[in-house]
């Protein structure tokens, strides 16, 4: 139930032309944008308390979700956490990044190592 989504956000690129439309209109075409992963690496300088937080605060994921994704990037080493259109996800990775080392663990020197691919 509180399973994450990978599925992309529905925004669009409104493109004009004059294929079909009625006189002296153009017409309109929605296509949606590709859809790119934003993906958290797995370390063992983050507590999976940061993670958790990191996830319900950036991505807005519930805690039940977050704990689910915080688990499959301990054991796999990586985890598709958001999906969405390109800036977005640059976005996030850039949020991932700024969000720091983990306070609660004095061998982390830096933010949880993330980066976005083509879904």
């Amino acid at each position: 139930m509180d399973e994450p989504r990978d599925e992309p956000e529905s925004e669009t690129i409104v493109t004009t032309g004059v294929a079909e439309a009625p006189e002296g209109e153009a017409a309109v075409k929605t296509r949606q944008l590709p859809p790119f992963n934003v993906i958290i690496l797995n370390d063992e300088e983050h507590s999976y308390g940061y993670v958790i937080d990191l996830l319900t605060r950036l991505f807005a994921h519930p805690v039940a979700a977050a704990i689910v994704l915080t688990e499959r990037i301990d054991k796999t080493g990586r985890a598709v956490v958001y999906t969405t259109h390109k800036e977005k996800a640059e976005l996030k990775c850039e949020q991932v990044l700024a969000y720091g080392a983990d306070p609660s663990m004095s061998i982390s020197k830096g933010p949880l190592g993330c980066y976005i691919e083509p879904a």
